[in-house]
């Protein structure tokens, strides 16, 4: 079991109304002095050791004490473990010991490398004296490694000029491609904005003119208002920012190759820049280079990788060819077994690769005991040593054998029940535990000697024989309560058995080239390479793929995952055939690469083929798939692998993209299956990026702050009844975030939303907290980089946003492949992000109201209001008079279509009139997606959902422009949709293979392929576009004839929801 932790009301989660809070603190002297003092909990550890150094001068031994400086305070954590406060910058409130005691101790030598050891330790929420005291030689070599790659990295930024230095932290985003858009001639209209000026100018320029030459326009026009007194300077003085973020354009592109141009074309805004002045760009640059010099320690040398010695290796990999003997594993005994006493406990193993199963499992004899069962037994496999493939996988699942009893309508044994499966007449088996180990360890020698494995007691719904190699092959760290399962890997030589390097592999394959197939082969071999990604190949199919592999690489070199699911992953020779072929293989587009980093091709040098085609990705695209490339490091054995470094490598060139990496692998953190990995992820990626720590940790600290007054407001709301105490509540929230701790915290960070907009201040007076059962809080920043500009945000604590990320996600893929396709829907994906267990951050999209509470203000009763067909139409009205009008609705028809075919296609449930929402420009969007793959919603059994997608007669009524019989309009509506709904389909097998890079996240609704299967239902797969069409239609049809129950939902909905 994890440590205890404190009451939610100790003194560190109430932070008090109060600026000066006091709290007592007991203080221990190295020289055996005990000293109490109160102290305000917002002070700094810097501050309180100044203070109990004044106080100590009372007492007696104070001249033994010496310096200041040579002491710092160690407390226990709140994980229960001693930690050295070596960042004195830090809030006690913020640290959060266990219990109000510091301790003085004397400070030991290196102190740069122990400070910025602290600070990458609270930043990343895992301390690296954890990583220390783990006796693992795997985790202490990767450590070593990534630390010298880091050193090097930062050495070389110390060496960079600030424009290289500004090109490598902020690369512009550039799209190379043409742009057709009708709606410009050419030119294009920009508002520019002067440095450190409420000055602004208005330009029109050739999109085909660079940024240097736009800058020169702005300084001319700028000469053209002002005096020389005044004069700007020269050209080379300025860079162009973004206005309002920190996104610059720079380089001899033209100005259509920007992608912000070119959205801004496209959503027909004018775009904003910002001339900055160089001085500006200099300071941040000087900064980061001090603060890497400030704390990179420079050793003369860097100790060598732990490689095996290559004369070893040659003779070792002649032996692992030669060993023909039987797999095998000594099965000891069972500790802290969780059975009934009068139940028998058997042990089942298997050898997987992937989730192929490379021979017939193994399985114990049945073993009494209490706690502790005896099998002392081999388990012997059909599968030789030398044909075991470099990634085999050794999975155990413990089971109770029993009698089977009569059914019983008690449900005291409902999850027991859930699991069992019945072997034989007469037993029923239980699981109880699985683990899994790898055979080879993380230098390719087969493992030998005593292991003892700490197993997991969570199973997955769908689990063969109760294996399940999808599973983690780490082992459950939580020791204290775990089953564990003692084995012994016998030793077949006495010289290490060590897996061959590639060269040798592709020695030993044999000289034998496949046959090529006839025209009818051909024919048979396309049609299975169109199948989708979940289609389940037959053995003849297989084996047809397999013998005219080359003419799959030639004529289908996207079908490599279904050749790679043809091999024969139990025998060497089909293992070298494949290597070698890998070698000739056509590089893979990264969209098709991005599925052989699926669970199911696990072998070493496909997923080092799939990353080698991932390169290609621009960082934008990269981006993109960022939320499942850190998924699927969960499928990677060892911690030194092609992926790991990859995404390291491109992170610590991109800013933005290691701003997103840490926060996808600190919000789970967490996780203790994950939790060492990627904890030795985040600290390398923290030791290549040094200038980023404290940015990160000032966004860390903001998130602790918001969580506090979170907790705050949920005790508060617990105690109030009424409205009277309510606002009493919103004054407290108040004077909670006004408190001199929660400013100086709350202002000044990157959003972690969007690491490029700077957040000023918060508008307290704007703050709120929200009214739904987990009380988020809605805060209103100012942004520092647009004067008079506000951004809000949403926080929230005790809700899992992953799921809605992941929607978002895929909605923003959505949008881009409708783009690509010339189809521009006006989609509104707003940032999410989580970051942490079970907290996260939702963008506030500006000028947007509900369509319930649109509806809701044209009438008096709740009832009524979702009846009213006019009222949204009278809303966009108001909100765009005379000729805006039709450009608004113009807005709404595009975006409605785009959210109807996006939430039939991905099965969003859940859909009412409050998770709903129209900007006042006209767009439409969902959000809120709790319910996806169609899990909808039901009551007494009964699903409240009857229709495909949201399409009520209040949305037709804008769409028709309020005419009934506007069939023009209407009829161009149902066309966007249909064009939507084909793109998609062609895209079909990359949102199959998105999906199934997540099935490990634990989403609640994405657990197992059967729920993926929704998506391919919905786009039509394997159907042809007539067939696919129609069936849209019919359910576009559907829709509207259903649209009325849509109406009896919202009614019923307003009314339980009425304020």
């Amino acid at each position: 079991m994890p440590p205890a932790m404190t009451d939610q009301l100790d003194v560190w989660s109430d932070p008090g109304l109060d600026g000066d809070d006091q709290v007592t603190v007991d203080f221990l002297l190295p020289t055996g002095i005990y000293i109490q003092m109160d102290v305000p909990r917002e002070s700094t550890i810097q501050q309180i050791k100044q203070m109990l150094w004044k106080q100590a001068q009372a007492y007696p031994l104070f001249s033994l004490l010496g310096e200041i400086d040579s002491h710092i305070f160690e407390c226990v954590n709140q994980a229960a473990v001693h930690e050295e406060l070596e960042d004195e910058s830090r809030r006690l409130c913020d640290v959060r010991p266990f219990l109000p005691v510091l301790k003085l101790i004397t400070r030991n030598c290196g102190r740069a490398e122990r400070l910025l050891d602290s600070k990458i330790g609270v930043l990343i929420g895992k301390g690296l004296h954890e990583l220390d005291a783990l006796q693992d030689q795997e985790v202490k070599d990767f450590r070593i490694k990534m630390q010298r790659i880091s050193e090097e990295k930062m050495q070389r930024v110390q060496t960079m000029s600030w424009g290289e230095w500004l090109h490598s932290c902020f690369p512009p985003q550039i799209e190379a491609g043409p742009f057709e858009d009708d709606r410009n001639e050419g030119d294009i209209k920009i508002t520019m904005h002067y440095n450190q000026s409420q000055d602004t100018a208005s330009l029109k320029v050739s999109l085909s003119c660079t940024v240097a030459e736009l800058m020169e326009q702005a300084l001319r026009k700028w000469l053209t208002t002002h005096s020389s007194e005044e004069n700007k300077g020269y050209l080379g003085d300025y860079v162009l920012r973004i206005s309002g973020k920190l996104d610059f354009l720079f380089g001899e592109h033209t100005l259509i190759h920007y992608k912000y141009i070119r959205s801004c074309l496209l959503a027909q805004e004018i775009p904003h820049f910002t001339m900055v002045h160089c001085s500006d760009v200099m300071a941040m640059f000087e900064h980061e280079i001090s603060t890497i010099g400030a704390v990179l320690t420079r050793k003369s040398s860097n100790p060598p990788l732990p490689l095996p010695p290559k004369r070893r290796g040659l003779s070792v990999s002649a032996i692992f060819n030669k060993v023909h003997s039987l797999f095998k594993i000594i099965l000891v005994k069972g500790i802290k077994v969780n059975a009934d006493e009068t139940a028998k406990v058997q042990v089942r193993a298997g050898l997987f690769h992937g989730t192929e199963l490379l021979c017939k499992p193994a399985v114990s004899n049945e073993s009494s005991g209490r706690s502790e069962y005896v099998w002392n037994r081999t388990l012997e496999f059909e599968i030789s040593i030398c044909d075991l493939p470099r990634m085999a996988r050794l999975c155990f699942a413990i089971y109770a054998v029993m009698d089977k009893v009569k059914k019983q309508k008690s449900t005291k044994n409902a999850q027991m029940n859930k699991y069992q499966t019945i072997r034989k007449a007469g037993k029923v088996h239980y699981p109880i535990a699985w683990v899994n180990t790898m055979v080879f360890d993380y230098r390719g020698q087969l493992k030998t000697g005593d292991i003892i494995l700490h197993t997991w007691s969570s199973f997955p719904d769908e689990l063969e024989e109760m294996l399940n190699p999808i599973g983690t092959i780490q082992t459950n760290p939580y020791t204290e309560n775990a089953t564990a399962l003692h084995i012994r890997f016998p030793e077949y030589s006495t010289h290490p058995v060590i897996f061959p390097p590639f060269d040798k592999v592709c020695v030993h394959k044999t000289a034998y080239r496949a046959g090529r197939g006839g025209k009818k082969f051909h024919i048979e071999l396309k049609e299975i390479m169109e199948r989708d990604p979940l289609s389940q190949l037959c053995e003849n199919e297989k084996d047809l793929i397999w013998t005219l592999r080359y003419d799959c690489r030639e004529n289908f070199p996207q079908s490599l995952p279904k050749l790679l699911l043809s091999v024969k992953w139990s025998k060497h020779e089909d293992m070298a055939q494949l290597q070698a072929l890998l070698q000739i293989w056509p590089r893979l587009h990264p969209r098709d690469a991005l599925e052989l980093l699926d669970f199911n091709y696990p072998d070493q040098y496909v997923r080092e083929y799939a990353v080698s085609c991932l390169q290609d990705m621009s960082d934008e695209e990269l981006s993109q798939y960022l939320l499942q490339l850190v998924q699927v490091l969960r499928y990677e054995p060892y911690y030194d692998c092609a992926l790991t470094r990859f995404l390291l490598e491109r992170a610590q060139t991109n800013r933005k993209i290691g701003h997103f990496l840490f926060w996808h692998l600190r919000s789970e953190i967490h996780m203790p299956a994950v939790s060492v990995q990627f904890a030795l992820i985040l600290e390398a990626y923290c030791r290549g990026c040094i200038p980023h720590i404290e940015v990160l940790k000032k966004q860390v600290e903001a998130l602790s702050k918001l969580k506090a007054v979170n907790e705050l407001i949920k005790l508060g709301t617990i105690k109030a009844k009424n409205k009277t105490k309510e606002a009493q509540l919103k004054e407290a929230m108040m004077k909670c975030l006004r408190q001199t701790g929660f400013i100086e915290t709350l202002s000044d960070l990157h959003s972690p939303l969007n690491p490029q907009v700077l957040l000023g201040g918060v508008n307290v007076e704007k703050c709120r907290y929200m009214d739904s059962k987990m009380k988020p809080l809605w805060i209103v920043y100012h942004n520092k980089l647009l004067v008079g500009d506000t951004l809000g945000i949403i926080f929230k604590n005790g809700d899992d946003l992953r799921q809605d990320m992941l929607t978002l996600q895929i909605l923003k893929l959505m949008d881009i492949l409708w783009k690509e396709a010339n189809l521009d829907l006006r989609v509104v994906p707003y940032g999410c992000l989580a970051t942490g267990d079970r907290t996260g951050l939702i963008e506030v999209v500006s000028s947007a109201d509900t369509i319930a509470n649109i509806q809701k203000n044209s009438s008096n009763m709740a009832a009524a209001a979702a009846f009213n067909k006019d009222a949204l139409l009278n809303w966009l009205k108001d909100k765009n008079p005379g000729d805006a009008l039709e450009k608004a609705i113009e807005e709404f028809t595009l975006s409605c279509a785009g959210y109807c075919v996006a939430t039939y296609v991905l099965g969003i449930g859940d859909r009412h009139s409050d998770n709903i929402m129209v900007c006042s420009t006209g767009q439409l969007f969902h959000i809120d997606f709790g319910h996806i793959l169609g899990n909808f919603k039901s009551k007494f059994g009964i699903k409240r959902e009857r229709v495909p997608f949201i399409l009520t007669h209040d949305f037709i009524h804008v769409i028709q422009q309020g005419k009934t019989g506007n069939t023009e309009k209407f009829g161009s509506f149902r066309q966007y949709c249909e064009d939507a709904y084909l793109i998609l389909r062609k895209n079909g097998n990359l949102f199959i293979t998105l999906f199934a890079l997540m099935l490990t996240a634990g989403l609640p609704e994405l657990t197992s392929v059967k729920d993926i299967q929704y998506l391919k239902d919905s786009l039509a797969l394997g159907k042809t576009d007539e067939e696919a069409l129609k069936q849209f239609r019919q359910k576009f049809d559907e829709a509207l004839r259903e649209s009325w129950t849509t109406k009896v939902n919202w009614m019923a909905h307003n009314v339980a929801h009425r304020s």
